[in-house]
């Protein structure tokens, strides 16, 4: 199974986390984590192949904002949400509520 790298949130600049949620994909991707909590990316509500889908959730973790842990045959993601919100105040409750 793939060992999955999570950056520490404080070490990635707003930029970085502006870019990674500058993609309306990825942005559906936040909206059913925060939802759902944690889901495999076979669970998640959007139609992308899979490779885009890989591609997606690799820039969301890239930027600190998603965890994956394996369980069993499964990856399981969820977001950062305590340590995303200490260190972009109001950008979750942005994506949570904008349409």
């Amino acid at each position: 199974m793939k060992a999955y790298v999570h950056p520490e949130i404080e070490s990635v600049p707003l930029e970085k986390a502006m870019h990674a949620l500058s993609d309306r994909s990825r942005i559906a991707i936040m909206r059913a984590l925060l939802e759902h909590q944690e889901l495999a990316c076979n669970e998640l509500p959007i139609e992308l192949a899979k490779a885009t889908l890989s591609h997606h959730m690799g820039v969301l973790r890239d930027a600190g904002l998603i965890v994956t842990r394996v369980e069993g045959t499964k990856c399981l993601n969820a977001i950062r949400e305590e340590a995303f919100v200490h260190q972009f105040p109001g950008l979750l409750e942005l994506i949570r509520t904008c349409k």
